[in-house]
Order: structure tokens, then sequence, then C-alpha cells
């Protein structure tokens, strides 16, 4: 039943449809991110098409919450005079969908890197879950994962990660408000979650399989909500570049 919530693939479509925008003035654009598109991908995609449309070389535009490639959905995009609004819309909670697989851990706590280790699977009970539920609720402390972009030693981690550095990368808290957990086949637990900024659901998969003694790792994930933005109020990418050149 657990697919009755989840739809990691489905179609967004804009319900607030303007007639004309003033991007200088400043816009904000809810864009469906696709998969395999970094965040800064959707930016410089956005803004090449805006300085085109107005024959301008400059105008600012950002977004406000990082999507790995690898997941899609929600992304809030910020132009012109509205780019000074970016940390407002940063600092909102954030909901997600996704999956996670049991069983087995990779370095990057999802699919970017391959399996390094493998676990026996067990029975996991539905007491189990209700447990790791409450474990996981509320103010938590959570250790970033390494192939993250957050700065060591005047770098990236992931550029640590990536050369086989090791670094330390120290917990900090988060709030997880709602989570929701359904075990499926697979060995796979799909779930739903609103949180805190600066949430890393990659390291929220690694500590629940942790959790569970039996390892996992993030496989699919969706962001449906940011802040008072949903799904409902996204384009994708090819119909946001039919809203900017009309």
């Amino acid at each position: 039943m657990y697919d009755c919530w989840i739809d990691l693939n489905c179609i967004c479509i804009v319900l607030d449809i303007k007639e004309k925008y003033d991007f200088l003035k400043g816009e904000i654009l809810i864009i469906d991110k696709p998969l395999g598109w970094t965040s800064f991908d959707v930016v410089r995609k956005v803004r090449k098409a805006i300085k085109n449309k107005l024959q301008i070389k400059k105008i600012k535009v950002g977004h406000a919450g990082t999507l790995d490639p690898l997941a899609t959905g929600v992304l809030v995009l910020c132009t012109g005079k509205k780019t000074k609004e970016i940390q407002a819309f940063i600092d909102e909670n954030k909901s997600y969908n996704g999956i996670i697989q049991l069983g087995s851990t990779t370095p990057s706590f999802d699919l970017e890197t391959e399996v390094d280790k493998e676990y026996e699977m067990k029975e996991i009970s539905s007491a189990q879950i209700n447990e790791l539920i409450k474990f996981f609720s509320g103010k938590i402390l959570q250790i970033p994962p390494i192939f993250s972009a957050k700065r060591v030693h005047g770098k990236r981690a992931y550029e640590h990660a990536r050369k086989g550095e090791n670094v330390e990368l120290k917990s900090r808290p988060i709030v997880v408000t709602k989570l929701e957990l359904i075990l499926i086949p697979g060995d796979r637990l799909a779930f739903k979650i609103n949180c805190s900024k600066g949430t890393y659901i990659r390291s929220l998969a690694r500590d629940i399989g942790d959790y569970l003694g039996v390892g996992g790792h993030l496989i699919e994930l969706r962001r449906t909500a940011s802040g008072n933005f949903h799904l409902h109020h996204a384009m994708t990418i090819d119909e946001a570049m039919k809203r900017i050149q009309s």
C-alpha cells in the first residue's frame, strides 16, 4: 500500500500561471528539478534563458536549498531583487519522500558510489519501526556525509573524500517534525519526512540502517515541499523555459 502516498515519478503542473514576469524586479520560480541535474545546473539554465529574453548581460538568480543530483522535486529559485529573500526560504522546513535500501552501505550514503559493505538481513518488526520513528523524531544530532559540500580545512568535504582523505565532520542539531516509515518488498523502507534546514537525508538513511543493524543507503529522494511551496506549485524545466520565453 506504500505506493498510495509515495510517487517518486509524478509529473507536476503549475497552478498559478502569470501572464508576465518581471525578472529584474524579482520573481520566485518553483522548479521540479530533474534527476541528474545539480541545483546550479537549474540556476544556470534559468539565468541564461532570462538573459537571452531580456537581452542583458547580467541578472541575479539563486536557489533556496540544494538538492543532490540524484534527488528530484521542489527547488525554489529567486531572480533579481527577490534574491535578497533567499535566506528566508532556506530557513524554511523541507519535506521529502524517498526509499532506503537496507542490507548494504555506500561511502556517499546513496547511489553516487558503489556498495562497499553488505549485511545479512534480519526480520524487522513493526515494533522496531515504531521505535525507530520515535528515536529519529524531534531534535537530534546528525553527522553530514563525507560526500557533501561542507567545508573542511578550506575545501569541500567531497574533495577530500574523492581523494581518499579521511576528514572528521562534526555533528550538528536538526529537527525532524514528522517521520513516516513503511517496510516494502526488497528489504526497503519507504519514508515521508518533514525536517529543518540543513538535514541530510542521506545521513538519515545511513543512521537508520545503523540503528537496525543491517546498514542502509538512500536510493530515491523527492522533495515534495520547501516551506509553503509544494509540488503542485512546481513547473518542469521545459515549462519554465516556455514561461520565460513567452
